[in-house]
């Protein structure tokens, strides 16, 4: 088990890679147009699993939820949390002291079943998304996404070592 400067800096790595892809994201969508996760809908759909709905049929006809841009956002922001806490599960503080690129990019590749069997599924998108209008152009954003977030974690990292 990491102790828990290990957990605070993995932690710290997690929020920072998220900002980072959110800020690549934003940039993207500003100057090329490329339309990002609607965190909101994110939101919306994990609003209706307390329910025992764990599938949405259509997402946006579903009902809207209380706070769930607010959900989604936190949903995001745990997830990126998450992932760093992974990373000091599987390789330890000794990666924090001398990240490379390699492990954050792997896991966050390998964790691409997520989106592809539980959340596009749960949104009503179908099995890695294939009942979304463009199946395919899905799909890559998503390895794009997971690419940036990958590279974000690492990035975090290394700015984390550089500070300490």
């Amino acid at each position: 088990m990491p102790n828990l400067q290990t957990l605070i800096t993995a932690t710290l790595v997690g929020i920072g890679g998220t900002l980072i892809f959110d800020a690549v994201m934003a940039l993207m969508a500003r100057f090329l147009g490329y339309t990002a996760t609607n965190w909101r809908m994110v939101g919306r759909w994990m609003g209706h699993i307390p329910n025992g709905q764990f599938i949405q049929r259509s997402l946006k006809d579903a009902k809207p939820i209380l706070g769930e841009t607010i959900l989604g956002w936190s949903f995001h922001y745990a997830i990126g949390i998450g992932y760093g806490l992974l990373l000091a599960l599987i390789w330890g503080a000794d990666w924090f002291a001398d990240p490379q690129l390699a492990q954050p990019m792997s896991l966050s590749i390998a964790l691409l079943v997520l989106p592809y069997f539980i959340m596009m599924p749960g949104m009503g998108l179908g099995i890695a998304a294939s009942r979304a209008p463009s199946p395919n152009v899905a799909r890559l954003k998503s390895v794009f996404g997971h690419s940036v977030f990958g590279l974000g974690l690492f990035l975090a990292a290394l700015v984390l070592e550089i500070v300490s």
